[in-house]
């Protein structure tokens, strides 16, 4: 793997797109023949003690990485622009072989400039390539700044303290941008599980008769328990109702066609990364599934309403979080068709 470097302090973004198109001439003319790749601008906004952190997660995302990427590191008090620019070229190509490179741009700058952030980064995005924008520590303001440049905000709804708050926001920029929320990829296991359960022809009458539906989560995850919820909602045809605190937890009731869901999520204190810790799904005849966190997958467990049980596990469900974010990276390119749905009913039963 090769990497040419440009950096400079005090500069502009005019500065560093004549750095980007000066690398790749120079390329071409020692004879190596760099193709950049043009399949996604990735916007990132970073507290700059952090960045190093950030960068490292953007490291692990496997072959998902974007084409360019425009890391912005924020620091309180700074007035001026530093940036540094890398060509990484992929494998170790032969003179006169076609290559592809990757581009990393990271601006060092100040607070005050997030509120007019797409001045500073339209110059540097590749036009007519799809833009993905996400701020991992807070700053909205710049988020809003540059959503006129981004077709794709990636979010993490779980940071939000407020399940409210989090699933408002998330409403607000699908407005005008496709949404990918880490915190509904998350749950992409425990529902392809839940749904592939009721699939075979002898369990899909239970979808009608399912009579209460718990879920489990980290404490801070509460958001992903609604939007669980509000998959099932859309899904099923259910209409959400109003969960209620209890004790820590939430609970109420969904109408469903043949009457109501009881719902309750409830927080886990053994849980240490964010997401789901588990689901229970009751019907009326008495069947039951059961899906829990274990080592190396999903442990799941069901009940048939003749007290058969069986138990397994399912291997590699869990993604860690490099896999989280690299799949809201190649989500970007896509569109889930269920997820704004979900939104709308967890916004429901949050009144």
């Amino acid at each position: 793997m090769e990497e040419n470097v440009w950096s400079a302090e005090d500069t502009t973004p005019s500065a560093i797109e004549a750095a980007l198109r000066e690398l790749l001439s120079e390329q071409h003319l020692r004879g190596r023949a760099y193709a950049p790749a043009r399949v996604l601008n990735l916007i990132v906004v970073v507290d700059r003690e952090w960045k190093g952190e950030i960068e490292n997660r953007l490291e692990r995302v496997g072959r998902y990485h974007p084409s360019r990427t425009i890391l912005c590191a924020v620091e309180p008090g700074r007035g001026a622009i530093d940036a540094w620019v890398t060509m990484r070229v992929e494998g170790d190509p032969r003179p006169g072989e076609l290559a592809l490179c990757r581009e990393r741009i990271v601006l060092d700058l100040g607070e005050h400039q997030l509120e007019r952030l797409d001045t500073v980064v339209d110059a540097l995005v590749v036009p007519d390539i799809a833009t993905l924008v996400w701020s991992p520590h807070g700053h909205p303001e710049a988020i809003d700044a540059v959503r006129r440049l981004a077709q794709v905000v990636l979010v993490d709804s779980v940071n939000e303290p407020d399940p409210r708050a989090a699933v408002g926001r998330a409403r607000d920029l699908s407005g005008d941008a496709y949404v990918v929320d880490l915190a509904w990829l998350r749950s992409t296991p425990w529902r392809e599980r839940v749904a592939a359960t009721f699939d075979p022809s002898p369990w899909r009458e239970e979808l009608g008769r399912i009579s209460s539906v718990t879920v489990r989560h980290h404490p801070p995850s509460q958001v992903a328990g609604l939007l669980f919820f509000g998959w099932l909602c859309s899904r099923l045809g259910w209409r959400p109702g109003a969960l209620v605190g209890r004790n820590g937890s939430l609970a109420g009731k969904a109408s469903g066609r043949r009457g109501d869901v009881g719902l309750a999520l409830e927080p886990d204190e053994r849980m240490s990364v964010p997401g789901l810790a588990g689901i229970t799904v009751e019907t009326a005849s008495g069947m039951s599934i059961a899906l829990d966190r274990g080592p190396g997958g999903l442990r799941a467990r069901r009940v048939t309403r003749k007290g058969q049980e069986s138990a397994w596990t399912v291997l590699g469900a869990s993604r860690g979080e490099a896999g989280i974010l690299g799949e809201g990276i190649r989500q970007a390119l896509l569109r889930d068709p269920a997820y704004r749905p979900a939104l709308a009913c967890a916004e429901a039963m949050l009144g």
